[in-house]
């Protein structure tokens, strides 16, 4: 019997490896970001012993923790472009070590422009973690099971601020803020000799047992002038900016709205920032799970990446507008969880969408963009947030309409995403363009 030879330009989804070796490199990325959340959090756990050691004023201090993002963009981009040329094996080992390096020089005595620079660089490192880390595990696994494994990647980052929190700030007061970076520094070096050691790609396992994907997909090394015109990539960039405006608003003002809007003491406050990084965790591995359950039983990529991100997002989006109308209580801490944790849970399922589409060796690129475009939001959410409470006759009030617009943004976004994100017809669609211009 004749075998029809696939059209050219299209590359068939690999079956995954060994399933050991491909849960180990997810707990290894999870493992990775982790580190990558505990490295963007010290700072802000050592802040009051950093400011007395340096002598810094509130806005030099403020300064410093922007520092951070003023190059987050351009590293998702850059590194997000390199991932297309060098092995991610290797790429991501590079970034830890250079998390690593920014981390030395403070281990001593510093000064505030050694310490600007250092976070400038960790930022420039650390923008493409989430969107690599998430690229990593895609390739280990077939179609049904990538928004599983990139749902653990997402809860990593929740994972990272629940262990962090409370052991970073326990080193600090028990030694000296310069102690959390030994620590943050060994466990960097000892995950980069374990990355190395265990994450060969799939590629490289050729002759392994396989696991059989149940879903054949064909994605298309199409170039990103058709690429990035599709559907599914400018919905999921909108869903991305969408749901990182909540995450944003989660690290910057939750904890100062628990205290000043709503009251609670600042150790209240602390154990209570706990409800939405534990319940995003959980979240993110559930819908992972339950978007791979859908398409393993033949239901649309359309419903089970598009329609559920959406739906996670616009569900974080009413329920940021809604705890504000709710007096103090359970069920008010029950919706500020959810506001906080239901976009987190999207973030795995909607990249996967992003894997269904665009072929292995433009993806890197693709999801480095879509990392970029999030962090947009990062830089944008806390200033419109601030100005709201700002300008507002009272702080209870500005703070009302500066969740309530942000839950609007946000459920716009998700409606948006829903008519656009389609990767069945996206698929089809760069097939054709590339057929055609190979013709």
């Amino acid at each position: 019997m004749t075998q029809t030879a696939p059209a050219p330009g299209i590359e068939k989804s690999a079956p995954a490896p060994k399933a050991g070796r491909a849960w180990l490199v997810v707990g290894l990325l999870v493992v990775f970001m982790l580190i990558n959340h505990a490295d963007k959090s010290v700072i802000a756990f050592a802040g009051v012993q950093i400011q007395a050691d340096l002598g810094l004023s509130s806005e030099q201090f403020g300064l410093l923790q922007s520092a951070f993002f003023w190059l987050f963009a351009a590293g998702a981009l850059f590194f997000g472009w390199l991932s297309s040329r060098v092995s991610l094996r290797w790429l991501l080992a590079g970034l830890m070590l250079i998390w690593v390096a920014t981390m030395i020089p403070l281990l001593g005595t510093v000064s505030f422009g050694v310490l600007i620079a250092c976070r400038v660089i960790l930022g420039f490192a650390e923008g493409p973690a989430f969107a690599l880390a998430n690229h990593a595990a895609h390739a280990w696994f077939p179609p049904e099971r990538r928004a599983m494994a990139g749902g653990f990647v997402s809860a990593g980052a929740s994972i990272g601020t629940l262990i962090a929190a409370p052991l970073l700030t326990w080193m600090i007061f028990r030694w000296n803020w310069h102690a959390a970076f030994y620590v943050l520094i060994a466990l960097g070096v000892i995950w980069a000799i374990a990355w190395l050691a265990f994450s060969r790609t799939p590629d490289a396992e050729a002759a392994a047992a396989h696991t059989k994907s149940t879903v054949v997909v064909d994605t298309v090394d199409a170039p990103y002038s058709v690429i990035l015109k599709t559907g599914t990539v400018i919905g999921i960039a909108i869903l991305m900016f969408s749901s990182y405006w909540s995450t944003t608003l989660k690290i910057a003002w939750l904890p100062v709205y628990l205290q000043e809007g709503l009251g609670y003491d600042t150790a209240t406050a602390g154990q209570l920032m706990m409800l939405p990084y534990g319940l995003a965790a959980v979240g993110a591995i559930v819908a992972g799970w339950f978007s791979g359950r859908l398409i393993s039983r033949g239901v649309s990529r359309r419903i089970a990446r598009g329609y559920l991100s959406a739906a996670l997002v616009a569900a974080a989006g009413v329920s940021m507008a809604g705890f504000t109308f709710l007096q103090q209580g359970p069920v008010q801490l029950v919706l500020i969880s959810l506001a906080f944790s239901l976009n987190t849970a999207a973030f795995g399922v909607a990249l996967s969408a992003i894997a269904d589409v665009v072929a292995a060796k433009r993806r890197g690129m693709v999801l480095g963009m879509l990392s970029a475009i999030a962090s947009i939001s990062g830089m944008v959410a806390p200033l419109v947030l601030g100005f709201a409470v700002g300008s507002a006759a009272d702080k209870i009030a500005g703070y009302a309409f500066g969740f309530q617009s942000s839950g609007a943004l946000m459920i716009v976004g998700a409606v948006i995403a829903v008519f656009l994100v389609k990767p069945e017809r996206d698929i089809l669609r760069i097939r054709t363009s590339v057929e055609e211009k190979t013709a």
